[in-house]
């Protein structure tokens, strides 16, 4: 199906200069902008009538984010209005090149030590996505990161997340604890009476595993939630 024309965007030079991409990385680093602001910087210029930014938060929305990106093919990525062979080719790169980074010091794995850990390396990647999305970050005995792996797209709540989809890499993976983490499309991290009762029921199961639910954090543009923290579910 042909995406819907965009209201027209103003350009990124017509933009104050706090709010460009590049001028935001000189100026607060690249581990503090979203991914949308990184994926503009990448394919430089928007389509007709849309600046990168809104290019680059449309094509993050639509594959659901860095995992999904990760899983593109050149073809798929080609297929995104506004994206053409050189543009895909950029993506693709540049994620191969993280790839690499990463396999290359595979003994340097990420630690969690507290709800702000978990929000500044995650928070980039779930704060602009238009639906709700839950995932696990599944850790070993030192707190150090094993995975992360998505379990749910959609509304996040009691009645719809399977709990036993939460825990079954933790358990193929022999991971003694784990934290969950899901976004607010909304910009408001403050959980809701739903969040709750998903944590509750989690933490329960984990009891019976014996995998311990570390934290349920709650991430959005106006910041973050642990519930651990609020006594919520625990």
């Amino acid at each position: 199906m042909k995406e819907a024309a965009l209201e027209y965007q103003p350009l990124i030079r017509d933009m104050p200069s706090e709010e460009r991409p590049r001028e935001r990385l000189r100026d607060v680093g690249a581990e503090r902008m979203s991914t949308p602001e990184l994926l503009a910087i990448l394919l430089r210029t928007g389509a007709n009538g849309e600046n990168v930014v809104r290019l680059a938060q449309r094509l993050t929305a639509k594959f659901d984010g860095l995992p999904g990106l990760g899983r593109a093919s050149f073809a798929d990525l080609c297929e995104h209005r506004g994206v053409g062979e050189a543009k895909a080719a950029q993506i693709l790169a540049a994620i191969e090149v993280g790839r690499r980074v990463v396999s290359a010091q595979p003994d340097q794995r990420r630690t969690i030590r507290c709800s702000e850990d978990i929000s500044e390396w995650l928070r980039p990647e779930m704060v602009d996505l238009e639906q709700e999305h839950l995932k696990v970050v599944l850790l070993n005995v030192r707190n150090q990161v094993v995975a992360d792996r998505q379990v749910y797209v959609g509304n996040v709540h009691c009645a719809v997340v399977r709990v036993s989809e939460v825990f079954k890499d933790a358990v193929r993976e022999n991971c003694s604890s784990l934290i969950v983490v899901h976004n607010h499309p909304s910009g408001d991290p403050s959980p809701s009476p739903d969040d709750v009762a998903l944590t509750k029921q989690i933490v329960e199961a984990g009891r019976l595993l014996n995998i311990e639910v570390l934290d349920h954090v709650v991430i959005a543009r106006a910041g973050y939630v642990s519930l651990k923290e609020r006594g919520l579910g625990w």
